[in-house]
């Protein structure tokens, strides 16, 4: 995997990924950012966020299970002092389909956060990750 970061001005940097995609992050503007995208830490949560949820769906999937749609909900709190890594972080899932099976769902949730999510288990170096889901009715 590979990826480069170009400094733009000020705390614009634009990311470049291997996959050839490309976005903007920037720092807010008391620190000379003129937030024109996303900070990096929000960038590494989103990065978790999508790793589990990609999980989660995909372990649905292959169980057979009707899932129409699935919202990862992160709450994340960071330490005072620097380096301000993520201390906790809370994953609520919001799982849709018709008639989803309430084991099978908490099966994707635990497979993801304790086997598959390399975001997750790399983060939960330094912090405590929490999971919980709900079901709704397509």
């Amino acid at each position: 995997m590979q990826a480069r970061i170009k400094w733009v001005q000020d705390a614009t940097f634009l990311g470049e990924s291997g996959s050839g995609h490309a976005l903007v992050m920037d720092g807010p503007p008391e620190q000379g950012g003129r937030n024109l995208g996303v900070r990096p830490m929000e960038m590494l949560l989103l990065g978790m966020g999508g790793c589990t949820a990609f999980d989660v769906v995909s372990i649905l999937k292959k169980s057979r299970q009707p899932v129409s749609d699935c919202v990862a909900e992160l709450q994340a709190e960071r330490a005072e002092e620097s380096p301000k890594v993520f201390t906790r972080i809370h994953v609520h899932f919001i799982v849709t389909g018709t008639g989803l099976d309430e084991s099978r769902v908490a099966r994707a949730v635990s497979l993801s956060a304790e086997k598959y999510c390399s975001a997750s288990l790399m983060l939960g170096k330094t912090a405590e990750i929490t999971h919980d889901f709900e079901i709704r009715e397509a």
